[in-house]
């Protein structure tokens, strides 16, 4: 009976450890398989946003040079993003398929457009490139007209005729309490 207790774990011991290392290898197997699929669609995101870049050319070609307001670029990170300034990118969506051109604020971010046509995302892209310009335009001339030119100095005023007029002041309030002192004391 003991010899039939030692064959069984021993025959149980055999088949568990096949089974956790099959168990073991599938598991690293589907690890692998999913990996390989977020990457995929990482590149994936990234190809896309290279394409909508690709067809923003034209748009950044006419931006003057002295309009450093835009700096261009893809960041790839855990979300892959096409960046148009400091404030505003393009993501996918969920379905990866689908821009999202967004922008940050200090309320929030706010969706500006989203389309699955690159034609219509490079329309958003380039009416907000216009509205920052002229933003731009009107704080330059803003900042213009609210600062004034000054031709001289101003002059300055003398300090000695305050004091003078503070002493002549005190020194008639102290005669007027000694008076009055004086006065009520008989």
């Amino acid at each position: 009976m003991a010899e039939a207790q030692n064959i069984e774990s021993e025959a149980a011991g055999e088949v568990r450890p096949t089974r956790l290392r099959d168990a073991l290898r599938k598991a690293r197997i589907e690890a692998a398989d999913r990996t390989g699929v977020v990457v995929d669609l990482r590149d994936a995101e990234v190809a896309r946003l290279e394409i909508l870049s690709e067809a923003l050319d034209p748009l950044f070609a006419q931006i003057p040079d002295s309009v450093d307001l835009f700096d261009r670029g893809i960041s790839q990170g855990e979300t892959p993003r096409l960046w148009i300034d400091v404030v505003a990118h393009i993501v996918m969506g969920r379905d990866k398929r689908a821009y999202r051109f967004v922008q940050d604020t200090r309320f929030g971010r706010i969706l500006l457009a989203e389309s699955h046509d690159v034609p219509e995302i490079v329309d958003a892209v380039t009416d907000y490139v216009a509205r920052r310009m002229v933003e731009r335009e009107h704080a330059m001339v803003a900042s213009a007209v609210a600062v004034p030119v000054r031709s001289e100095e101003p002059r300055r005023r003398s300090r000695i005729w305050p004091f003078a007029l503070g002493f002549l002041l005190g020194a008639v309030a102290l005669f007027g309490v000694a008076l009055y002192a004086s006065l009520s004391s008989f």
